[in-house]
């Protein structure tokens, strides 16, 4: 049985326990497994504004705590991709996209951009560079660093985010990772991307509150 989606009370509510296992005493906690520091919280896509505070919330009290907080757009990274193609090919991509029409264009536009987007050395690869980097020029804070991966509805419908996490595994200098996921949470596991792709249940990291 699908799960409502957050409400704003529900969003605040899994922000906060992530806080918590984030500061615990004992070191960051939001897996059970120490070499996997992997988290998803997930929220309705229509309160991406809402979520937006509450990232900034977070991110404030954290840093009052003496963490730092490395967020990561998946937006970003999508649109470097496209643009390290070339103004040409986006262009021409663009005007195929416009005569093939309404109904076959947006296969035609996965074809495109999928092999850009997927697999180890896709999306994920850029995730994990920043991460790395981050970590090397920081190697004092990497208990007290938070990596945010956010804005993943640009990724719709060109990549499965379980996917994303799957390629990011032992890449990531063992700094704690949390991806915002727009969706819905179907049962203890499952989650359905921006509320429209069938349920995916390969997610092994925690899933907050």
């Amino acid at each position: 049985m699908s799960q409502l989606p957050l409400t704003r009370g529900k969003l605040g509510e899994a922000f906060a326990a992530l806080k918590k296992d984030l500061i615990h005493e004992g070191g960051p906690r939001i897996s059970t497994m120490r070499n996997y520091r992997f988290a998803i919280l997930p929220y309705d896509p229509r309160d991406e504004f809402k979520l937006r505070a509450e990232v900034q919330r977070l991110t404030s009290e954290l840093k009052a705590n003496g963490w730092v907080v490395l967020p990561i757009s998946l937006q970003g990274l999508l649109l470097a991709k496209l643009k390290a193609q070339g103004d040409d090919w986006v262009e021409r991509v663009i005007a195929m996209e416009k005569r093939i029409g309404k109904g076959r264009n947006l296969e035609y536009l996965k074809q495109k951009i999928v092999p850009l987007v997927e697999g180890p050395d896709g999306i994920a690869a850029d995730c994990a560079a920043q991460i790395r980097q981050f970590a090397e020029d920081n190697p004092d804070r990497s208990e007290r660093t938070l990596a945010l991966i956010v804005r993943g509805g640009a990724l719709y419908p060109f990549l499965r985010t379980s996917a994303l996490l799957k390629h990011l595994d032992g890449k990531t200098n063992n700094v704690p990772v949390v991806l915002l996921y727009p969706g819905e949470r179907r049962g203890p596991t499952a989650l359905s991307f921006m509320g429209i792709v069938d349920p995916d249940a390969d997610y092994r990291p925690r899933i907050y509150p």
